[in-house]
């Protein structure tokens, strides 16, 4: 991969397990499982056929994610998002529904 390729950095709580997994992925777009879902695909691992260096949790990951074409992550696992690279344009969601208002609650009281 080419140091000036865009790519993000997902740090999210694995549901399965609970412990926190980084994982770097080409891709992030809208889920079609709906609005509380993103979709994480193109994964990146860099310890390839030509790296020295091995590391296990990365190797454990690549492991259990090998037929795996994508992830959809409730967002409310998702712990962080890094967009790396010099060509980043910002990551922009299709659905996004941030602009919507949340009106104050009445402190319980009902009409």
């Amino acid at each position: 991969m080419n140091e000036k390729d865009t790519h993000y950095c997902v740090t999210y709580r694995d549901p399965k397990d609970a412990k926190n997994v980084q994982l770097k992925a080409k891709t992030i777009k809208d889920s079609n499982l709906g609005l509380s879902f993103i979709f994480i695909s193109d994964f990146i691992f860099s310890s390839g056929a030509n790296s020295k260096i091995i590391d296990p949790n990365e190797e454990k990951l690549k492991n259990s994610l090998k037929e795996t074409k994508g992830l959809h992550l409730s967002i409310y696992s998702v712990i962080m998002i890094e967009e790396i690279g010099n060509n980043h344009n910002g990551l922009h969601f299709e659905k996004d529904k941030g602009k919507i208002l949340v009106l104050p609650s009445d402190n319980g009281q009902h009409l």
